[in-house]
């Protein structure tokens, strides 16, 4: 019989010990690029070390007593490790999350009993609905709260300076020429390179950084820029230095912009199986960047820092992707560019005229819109929206069983692909749709968010 580990008594046991794999599908240049596989960890990624650490840490001194509260400031992954840990342990969990982090890591979140507070991802450090000033307010407030503070406990390197880089060195039979690691609390890059300083000099230690952040800039000629900008990858890149983080431990750091990023971790998964998350991107492609540039041969180790499971409706969904303007198709040059759901492309959510309101209901609440095309026979002969099916049962609940022909708009206004696209403000100030028709084709539909997304890319 093969060799298998031995039960265990928790799914914190397996914290840790994440499997090695090397990247064939890419080019390397003359090195060889593996990756550490930190989204097998329990709660799905590397922060699962962290939160283990920190936790443990806070116990130790009698800051974290039996049902306490944490409270951090997280992107997702560290809350995540706190709530699974503080689930199993009997503390109450309080996280605050910037707004832009996916959907599938705050339902997450939620189903791990955590007290989730979404705040702006739209303000920088000082702003009062910056997401650690509003940690630290919420610490202030409540009682016997501990702060989990990632970005100044020492609990968060430790993790990796005794664990991650250990194990990398291990993997390598300690042959490591360079390990990239991105930053969002610093913790990795810090605790690793204290590691690799210590047992490896040779080892170089990359910065891999959004672009937007201003750490790719301290690192590589020691300067500040004003502001930050924006960017979509989740996880790593910062507006401020983090007091954990040890920068001088990195010798170089690239800067990599999210259109780079996505790609490189849906390239990752066609062609390795290896389903990821973004910052993973940021980090993969700066390894390559940096494998590229090698005269001679060497061993390079970056993160899989999450798994891709946590990004379906970003990175790894086309319509997002074609709305940040990551995807791009031939233009038309007329309407048909506004169309964010062709219907010649299946893409367009639609009904029949003779389904049911209920069914016409459940499929507005499924895809999460307002209005359904009406097709019958591959013609478009009416719209059905929200009040379409409001006022048809407000005052009989048993009229969900109507036919949606009894309740759809049949007369319909449209316009030619042709049209200018100052025609879209009037329908849209009327309260409509543009419903996109090439002679008796329907193509689809123009919707006000698909003009601001067409406004955006314009501006960009």
């Amino acid at each position: 019989m093969p060799e298998a580990p031995a039960p265990v008594s928790s799914v914190l046991d397996l914290i840790g010990s994440t499997p090695l794999v090397e990247a064939a599908c890419f080019d390397t240049g003359p090195c060889r690029l593996f990756l550490k596989l930190e989204s097998q960890n329990p709660g799905g990624s590397i922060k699962d070390r962290v939160a283990l650490s920190m936790i443990r840490a806070a116990e130790d001194v009698g800051q974290l007593m039996p049902g306490g509260t944490i409270v951090e400031a997280t992107a997702g992954n560290t809350g995540l490790g706190l709530a699974l840990i503080g689930v199993l342990r009997g503390y109450r969990c309080i996280l605050v999350v910037p707004d832009k982090m996916s959907r599938e890591k705050i339902f997450h979140l939620k189903a791990l009993g955590a007290d989730v507070r979404l705040t702006r991802s739209d303000v920088n450090k000082g702003h009062p609905d910056y997401y650690r000033d509003v940690a630290a307010r919420l610490v202030r407030e409540i009682p016997g709260a501990w702060w989990a503070d990632q970005f100044g406990n020492p609990a968060n390197p430790r993790a990796h300076e005794t664990g991650t880089g250990p194990e990398i060195f291990a993997q390598m039979g300690g042959d490591v020429d360079a390990v990239v690691c991105g930053v969002g609390s610093g913790g990795t890059i810090t605790g690793i390179g204290r590691f690799m300083a210590a047992q490896s000099p040779k080892t170089e230690m990359v910065l891999a950084d959004p672009e937007g952040s201003i750490l790719a800039d301290y690192v590589n000629d020691g300067t500040i820029g004003n502001a930050a900008g924006a960017w979509l990858v989740e996880g790593i890149g910062e507006d401020f230095i983090p007091p954990v983080a040890d920068l001088g431990l990195a010798g170089r750091a690239y800067s990599i912009p999210d259109s780079e990023a996505f790609a490189t971790i849906r390239t990752l998964l066609l062609k390795e199986g290896i389903f990821a998350g973004t910052s993973s991107g940021t980090l993969i492609a700066a390894a390559l960047r940096y494998c590229r540039e090698q005269s001679e041969p060497k061993r390079i180790v970056t993160l899989v820092c999450d798994s891709g499971a946590k990004y379906l409706s970003k990175a790894y969904n086309d319509y997002w992707m074609a709305d940040q303007g990551f995807l791009s198709t031939e233009p038309a040059g007329d309407l048909r560019d506004l169309i964010g759901r062709k219907h010649a492309e299946r893409a367009v959510v639609t009904v029949e005229p003779g389904e049911t309101l209920m069914a016409a209901f459940g499929r507005m609440k499924l895809h999460d819109v307002s209005q359904l095309p009406v097709m019958d026979d591959g013609r478009i002969v009416g719209m059905v929206d929200e009040s379409d099916i409001l006022l048809s049962v407000l005052d009989d609940s048993g009229r969900f069983e109507r036919p949606v022909r009894e309740a759809m708009t049949a007369n319909l206004e449209t316009i030619e692909p042709g049209a200018p696209v100052d025609a879209l403000p009037v329908l849209f100030a009327q309260d409509k749709v543009a419903i996109v028709m090439e002679g008796e084709r329907f193509l689809g539909l123009i919707t006000r968010i698909d003009l601001l997304n067409y406004m955006r890319q314009r501006a960009a």
